[in-house]
């Protein structure tokens, strides 16, 4: 039998780098995580001060967000870290940790590990969509991660929801439907400070049955559900998965799939429905899939 790889997988997000030691059968032998820094040569150094503390390691799988180019390691845009614009970052981190390295996107990481071994690995077409910092998604097509032209295909966050305030953030899909968009919701319903409100608190009232906290998660999942309608009449994929840390609430997806519900009642055209689960891995799903994505690319 051969050896096994020893794999550092790090998941870059906007507000924290979780990362894992892990055998390439996914098996995770260690776990954690650290804020996530305010600069790229910080960013390189964290995850350089993380590659040290582990013996072995033999590749680096790293998902980030932004519209990533994995074939030359280079990303075109940073995402929800704009400070990562027009970065070599595979380069970069070589120079610091020199062993394999492989970067992807953050939600076509989460699609991956759902297509290979998740809640999408019995479908041909699926669709992920990973509610953080702002919304990941990615487009899963005969069983094979659809890039794009671009590299950025399944870029869901920068879809324009309103005509009028178009070129405004807050009119950007990403930016009202992100995590922090319900928490500030919750807040001013409240009279709160924002920095008082996280997705924690928020669910916990949801699920104590506060009437404003729910009326704030009707609100937030109805234009959720609206997208996915439009999604849904684009690709017609046969099973979308919600990811992110609040698809760890149950309520979060029975609300989704209560819109959809009501929308397909709505609307005066027959339109094949979406199917919605929970992605399987959750918060490990961008981890899992970006060494799925680094042993193919290595194969």
């Amino acid at each position: 039998m051969g050896k096994t790889m020893k794999i550092l997988a790090v998941d870059i997000g906007g507000t924290f780098i979780k990362y894992a030691f892990m055998k390439e059968n996914c098996t995770m032998l260690s776990k954690g995580k650290v804020r996530t820094p305010g600069t790229r040569e910080e960013l390189v150094e964290t995850i350089g001060e993380i590659y040290d503390s582990f013996l072995d390691i033999e590749g680096i799988a790293v998902s980030m967000p932004g519209i990533i180019d994995s074939e030359n390691g280079y990303c075109v845009m940073g995402g929800a870290l704009r400070y990562n614009d027009d970065f070599y970052f595979r380069n970069r981190l070589y120079q610091r940790c020199p062993v394999k390295i492989y970067i992807e996107n953050d939600a076509k990481c989460a699609a991956m590990a759902e297509a290979a071994i998740g809640s999408l690995s019995d479908v041909e077409d699926g669709f992920v969509l990973i509610f953080g910092t702002m919304i990941g998604g990615a487009f899963i097509k005969n069983h094979v991660l659809h890039r794009g032209k671009h590299f950025s295909a399944g870029e869901v966050s920068y879809i324009n929801t309103e005509k009028e305030r178009f070129g405004e953030k807050e009119a950007v899909w990403g930016n009202r439907c992100g995590t922090p968009r319900l928490c500030a919701l919750y807040a001013e319903k409240k009279n709160l400070q924002p920095e008082d409100v996280d997705g924690m608190k928020v669910f916990e009232r949801v699920n104590q049955g506060d009437p404003e906290a729910l009326e704030c998660l009707q609100e937030f999942t109805r234009e959720i559900a609206v997208q996915i309608f439009n999604i849904q009449t684009i690709l017609d994929p046969e099973r979308f998965a919600i990811g992110g840390g609040i698809s760890a609430q149950p309520v979060f997806i029975e609300y989704i799939k209560r819109n959809l519900k009501v929308l397909y009642a709505e609307c005066p055209y027959f339109i094949p429905q979406a199917e919605i689960v929970s992605c399987k891995f959750q918060n490990d799903a961008n981890l899992i899939g970006a060494v799925q994505c680094f042993l193919e690319y290595h194969s």
